[in-house]
């Protein structure tokens, strides 16, 4: 029999223990023993924000395969918003608050540059299980790693994004000119070219948004489909984009690297074993689900639909173009930006 029980999700003193972790802020594995046997039974934490939706399906089936894999030896206590806040969850991971988060890189660009290469404009639609690939790929390479070693950080699995389109009040704008003094709620390399335009980049927390665009304090909002959905923006918007192809966010996972070596060999071959099957279940369901119950949102809140033609999509690519050469001038003096640039405009471009 156990000497104490597993915290689980489901049971009242889970924010006790998360409370206690996080004053602690050096919790990193749970023993249990058994009578006759020793047999680590490890709980991990997890910092999530909002609440389960599509973005966090990678996770949610990550948590389910490993604990299946093991027997339930090891497991993946997630929590949404209980740990940290969404731009805290690197430096939690940092100083071992938990062991597992996800985060957004234009969250904190500074915290880890090297990766918002891919929030870049590269004016390239692909679909999701290729800028998964695409992700995966960058994680592994050696300026990214060295950047994210630095927070004590292991880049686990990426959260592919489609790219991301806007939903805004007012008129729907017909000329590019017309982003011109628009705040706009978005990411760093889709702001990049709109701010070219006269658009303004405005932060607002992920959950205020819809309060945020309805009393003004923003005129618009860039997001993924589940974004959108999750926030209701179309509940304020009157126009949505259909073709803006500026890229998206990148918003990987990660451990804490001194919790992943701590693990005993058969639950760190668990956890990474069960990484592409998390991936699958998310493309299959983001793609199958998400995306379509989007577009019959907009359609069923009548909202204009915005589509560039190709000459504003020429011109947009140009912005795109001139942003991604600042971005690899701003960046020299801190790392290869050219050589790490080179190798993702590569795999975007395959």
């Amino acid at each position: 029999m156990y000497i104490s029980t597993l915290f689980r999700p489901d049971k009242p003193h889970r924010l006790a223990q998360q409370q206690v972790g996080r004053l602690a802020g050096a919790l990193m594995l749970i023993s249990f023993l058994v009578v006759g046997d020793v047999m680590a039974a490890v709980e991990w934490n997890v910092s999530l924000w909002g609440k389960r939706r599509a973005f966090t399906e990678n996770v949610e089936k990550l948590a389910e395969q490993v604990e299946q894999k093991t027997h339930g030896e090891f497991t993946l206590n997630i929590s949404y918003g209980g740990l940290s806040k969404a731009k805290e969850n690197l430096d939690g991971i940092s100083i071992g608050a938990f062991e597992m988060a996800q985060f957004c890189a234009f969250y904190h660009k500074k915290k880890n540059p090297t990766i918002t290469v891919t929030e870049l404009p590269f004016s390239r639609p692909l679909s999701l299980r290729r800028i998964a690939e695409i992700y995966a790929a960058v994680y592994q390479h050696p300026i990214v790693a060295k950047d994210l070693a630095r927070w004590g950080a292991t880049l686990l699995m990426p959260t592919p994004l489609p790219q991301y389109n806007i939903v805004g009040k007012g008129a729907p704008p017909e000329r590019l000119a017309d982003f011109s003094g628009m705040r706009v709620r978005g990411p760093g390399g889709i702001m990049a070219v709109l701010g070219k335009l006269g658009a303004i980049k405005t932060g607002v927390p992920f959950a205020e948004v819809r309060q945020a665009m309805n009393s003004g304090v923003i005129d618009a909002a860039s997001f993924a489909p589940h974004a959108h959905l999750a926030t209701k923006s179309y509940k304020v918007g009157k126009w949505a984009t259909t073709n803006l192809n500026l890229g998206s966010a990148n918003c990987p996972v990660v451990v804490n690297t001194d919790a992943l070596n701590a693990l005993k060999p058969t639950h760190r071959q668990a956890l990474l074993d069960s990484v592409d099957e998390a991936m699958d279940f998310y493309v299959n369901h983001y793609e199958t689900t998400t995306t379509d119950q989007y577009q019959q949102i907009l359609e069923k809140e009548n909202l204009a639909l915005v589509t560039f033609t190709a000459e504003q999509t020429a011109e947009l690519n140009q912005l795109a173009a001139s942003v991604r050469a600042e971005w690899v001038e701003t960046y020299a003096k801190h790392f290869d930006s050219q050589a790490l640039f080179d190798f993702t405009a590569a795999l975007f471009n395959e």
